[in-house]
């Protein structure tokens, strides 16, 4: 009930219960909004696809790069450290007025998330002679860029749309998030498996989901 105008009430037994289907009404109303519901789908799958390379980074770094453990664990600081220095490079850029609009900002990252993919799967055939870390730092880079401007736009059009529904819209967009997060972790695994099964080469294998993503 935080958009709830009402008074405040003093204890919680005094606190009035949501009618029943209330909270069904509310999501109904913010899913019929056109941009909202643009809004969830693009959400849900730029995440899908920015998450999905989590969980086969490092095992693709071992079999296409010869890279120990120790070695391709490390690649995780190198892409987050991409991902701050994105996130801090849009702000300072909101700071300066450079930002006045989140959208270029959004389909930058995007597009920069997709090359960075693509060199990942031309990385596959090249081998060690790729210059894998730098790679990762750029897509790492891209990622940042992405993320918090896609969560500033959030923030930004969480007002635009039906009155007193700001929560439940960032609400479907938190969960459309969460949602692809969990769900890209799981699929990027499992295409990889799938496609190693299938096509008999972890080589071709990785570059094929690193392409689709």
């Amino acid at each position: 009930r935080v958009e709830d105008h009402a008074p405040l009430v003093s204890t919680v037994t005094d606190a009035p219960h949501a009618a029943p289907g209330q909270f069904k009404q509310a999501v109904a109303e913010v899913w019929r909004e056109p941009g909202s519901r643009r809004f969830a789908v693009f959400i849900f799958v730029s995440m899908l696809a920015y998450s999905a390379q989590d969980l086969i980074l490092e095992p693709f770094a071992g079999a296409v790069f010869g890279m120990s453990p120790g070695e391709s664990t490390k690649l995780a600081s190198v892409q987050h450290s991409g991902v701050l220095v994105g996130m801090i490079l849009v702000a300072l850029a909101s700071r300066a007025g450079l930002g006045a609009s989140l959208r270029p900002w959004i389909i930058g990252g995007c597009i920069g998330s997709g090359l960075a993919l693509i060199g990942l799967g031309v990385a596959s055939f090249v081998g060690p002679s790729w210059p894998l870390r730098s790679w990762v730092c750029a897509l790492g880079f891209a990622n940042g860029v992405y993320a918090v401007a896609a969560i500033g736009s959030m923030m930004a059009r969480a007002d635009q749309g039906t009155e007193r529904r700001e929560g439940v819209r960032l609400g479907l967009w938190g969960a459309a998030q969460a949602l692809a997060f969990g769900l890209g972790s799981f699929i990027g695994t499992a295409a990889s498996d799938l496609a190693q099964a299938l096509l008999g080469s972890s080589i071709v294998a990785y570059a094929t989901v690193f392409t689709v993503e």
